[in-house]
């Protein structure tokens, strides 16, 4: 750092201490956010259960010693968050707008920023923490996707029903002269009075990553050199973000628009989970093979003479052998004891099952999915036939998910209307976007049999109840206008009487006769 922004950095320091220059202890503490501290103290013990992050157990060992070691713990948080979003969303999803240009545009758009390979992922954190928001952006004429995750997503009023106002945190720790240095970008979206759309930029820097510290010029840091402090869009109906909300009330802050993250209804049973196995791993650890032999076979050998390599004793057994304790005492009356202790394996097994099936229930997955049954441990496809627990469950969370795709493809085409943000000035897109049929079709898994499927649709379209150009993308994985060729290749191909005699049958529109 250069001697004028040392300056600078006293200068500002001073004036935020006469009220002259916006400091900020946390970001809660800006009178824009209206979410209280205690919800993202909440989230950062979810994000610590989610790590496995528990630091060091204290104990005592035989000799009163304190001493220190890494909890043996199973990470049930990150588990059940994978099995959600695998059994919600996955890379066969397709998204797509009837519309032929505009569904070209956003494939493109999703193919760029390699999203359906990376919502999967960004969708386990956002299920662990209870949140998470998407955020296009223009970036060298191309809309790119920011991920946002639940601890830096602060909605700017507290109303639970929608959040079309908040603030975004970003956070960069650099090195100035040796020390550690943290600066925050706090990105604000707001609604004018005049139903026009401003994002405020604001850089607050610190020397203590637990401060916000005090706020500085965005240039202060060379990758927002170029960052307005302000922008005003017109022409918007929808924030430009996109959140995801985890199902359920929020039953910790009922006031709260945020959701609640797995651990948070559950961090007694997850305890519980961990002690047990830390216990286990312990106790299988304390119940190697322990033998007590007379001090004086373990003596070791004593060296005479010139040549080290004789002794007087060879020894009577191995060195690296970590199972014999020396007995003291009289050697003709001492023997080999064996002091091994029998493993509780079973008991162990037993309570591990429990606190497991009381996780399961509480996070809304079938009876089976990580605890054994009569039968072992069950496939997915057995853990839906037997439960619809965790279909219930995958429902609720599917609500939210296409919610979040939907705003996301609004605000990719909301953000694509301004054409100020490309470098040519032209808008990517004209229409309005809440009114484009945005369809989003969810690989159904394990949910779905696909032969059942197939089955069951051919009926339908017999029934005259399903259009055949749904039957070929819903069974085949086609587009709408893929589908639409196969459909008219059909037509070339058959006669013409048999193709419209089977129009005639399977469609309503049909009088089944020529």
């Amino acid at each position: 750092m250069s001697f004028i922004n040392r300056i600078k950095n006293l200068f500002r320091k001073g004036g935020a201490m006469l009220g002259m220059v916006n400091q900020l202890t946390n970001i809660t503490d800006d009178e824009r956010i209206s979410i209280p501290s205690e919800e993202y103290e909440r989230i950062r013990v979810a994000k610590q259960y989610y790590r496995d992050d528990f630091g060091m157990v204290r104990y005592k060992n035989s000799y009163g010693q304190e001493l220190t070691r890494e909890l043996s713990s199973v990470n049930v948080t990150k588990m059940a968050a994978h099995r959600l979003a695998s059994i919600v969303f996955n890379e066969q999803c397709v998204i797509t707008v009837k519309d032929e240009p505009t569904n070209g545009f956003i494939s493109d758009v999703l193919a760029d920023n390699d999203f359906y390979n990376l919502y999967e992922e960004k969708l386990e954190e956002a299920i662990a923490l209870g949140g998470g928001a998407i955020r296009p952006y223009v970036q060298d004429d191309k809309i790119k996707f920011a991920w946002i995750s639940a601890d830096q997503f602060y909605p700017l009023h507290s109303n639970t029903n929608e959040i079309d106002e908040a603030a975004i945190a970003s956070q960069t720790a650099v090195t100035e002269d040796n020390q550690p240095t943290y600066y925050t970008l706090l990105e604000f979206h707001q609604w004018n009075d005049d139903h026009s759309y401003q994002i405020t930029n604001e850089l607050y820097r610190s020397q203590n990553i637990n401060q916000v510290g005090v706020q500085v010029p965005l240039d202060s840091l060379d990758e927002y050199a170029g960052l307005q402090p302000e922008v005003t869009l017109t022409g918007l109906t929808k924030p430009l973000f996109a959140y995801f909300k985890t199902p359920g009330m929020n039953n910790k802050r009922t006031d709260s628009p945020l959701g609640l993250g797995l651990v948070d209804n559950s961090r007694k049973i997850v305890d519980a989970i961990n002690q047990t196995h830390d216990q286990f791993v312990w106790e299988v650890r304390m119940g190697q093979r322990k033998v007590a032999v007379p001090a004086e076979m373990l003596r070791p050998p004593v060296q005479f003479g010139g040549d080290k390599e004789k002794a007087s004793r060879s020894p009577m057994f191995d060195k690296d052998t970590n199972v014999f304790v020396q007995m003291y005492g009289d050697p003709d009356g001492m023997k080999i004891t064996d002091l091994t202790t029998p493993i509780r394996n079973d008991q162990y097994e037993a309570s591990m099952d429990f606190f497991l099936s009381e996780f399961e229930n509480s996070i809304g997955l079938s009876q089976g999915t990580f605890t054994n049954t009569p039968s072992g441990i069950q496939t997915a496809t057995e853990v839906v036939s037997n439960n619809s627990m965790t279909y219930q469950t995958r429902s609720s969370y599917l609500t939210q998910t296409e919610k979040q795709l939907n705003n996301l493809v609004i605000a990719v085409l909301e953000l694509a209307e301004c054409g100020e943000l490309f470098s040519d000035g032209k808008a990517r897109f004209t229409g309005d976007p809440e009114q484009q049929d945005i369809n989003i079709e969810f690989a159904d898994g394990v949910f779905t049999d696909k032969n059942t499927q197939f089955d069951q649709d051919s009926k339908a379209v017999s029934l005259g109840i399903m259009p055949k150009k749904r039957f070929i993308m819903r069974n085949f994985g086609l587009d709408e206008g893929q589908a639409e060729e196969w459909l008219s290749e059909l037509k070339d191909e058959q006669p013409e009487m048999s193709f419209n005699s089977f129009e005639g049958n399977s469609g309503p529109e049909g009088d089944g006769a020529d």
